[in-house]
């Protein structure tokens, strides 16, 4: 993991006296699931989704596609917008293809490929499709904001600063482990598609397509 697709880390140290006991194995388990989760930041993904039963495809493209038989169900995915609004992603996009972006605003890959995604966004409305994005590891919304703005994104993005959210994908499931990652849902809500690296609007739409053939 190169030093520009690290994600931010807490510059406070705790100075009080060393934990003894139940406290100490407390912290040591919470500082274990952290580092987990910081590890998977801006990686260049994997091929598994956490299980040795995955009933997908990873292409040599680095996109993983499930056929629809084998496709899992979208979790629960609700919070608040960087913009202050309540939006539940499954509720708000129920019956459309979806394209979901997991991004963060101090994520090199993220800002490269950012133009694309508005573009083809803008572009595949007219067919029904809707993108969303999840923003992730900003310690405040100050710089994800300016971020949207820069880029003029056109579609919201669910605030999620601690990762949460990714922590809600079944094993298995083509869930996103790296940031970025890009998920396309289908119109029962489930995952067809999956890549954890940054997209050009090529890949993208290759993606998409397929998914938005689909009867």
């Amino acid at each position: 993991m190169s030093a520009a697709c690290r994600a931010p880390q807490s510059t406070n140290r705790s100075r009080s006296r060393r934990p003894g006991g139940r406290g100490r194995a407390t912290l040591l388990a919470a500082g274990a699931a952290a580092a987990a989760l910081a590890l998977s930041a801006c990686g260049s993904g994997g091929m598994s989704g956490g299980s040795g039963n995955t009933n997908f495809v990873a292409g040599k493209d680095g996109i993983s596609t499930a056929k629809k038989g084998d496709r899992k169900a979208l979790p629960e995915l609700d919070g608040e917008t960087l913009d202050g609004e309540k939006l539940d992603i499954a509720d708000a996009y129920k019956g459309k293809v979806l394209v979901i972006n997991v991004w963060g605003s101090w994520c090199a890959p993220c800002r490269a490929e950012a133009p694309n995604f508005v573009k083809v966004a803008k572009e595949k409305k007219a067919k029904g499709v809707e993108f969303v994005g999840i923003n992730t590891r900003d310690p405040e919304r100050g710089p994800a904001l300016a971020f949207e703005k820069a880029h003029e994104v056109p579609y919201p993005s669910v605030y999620d600063p601690t990762g949460k959210l990714m922590l809600r994908f079944p094993r298995g499931s083509l869930n996103p482990n790296a940031i970025p990652s890009t998920l396309v849902v289908d119109r029962d809500g489930k995952i067809a598609a999956r890549t954890q690296q940054p997209l050009n609007e090529a890949k993208l739409r290759k993606m998409i397509d397929p998914v938005v053939a689909e009867k």
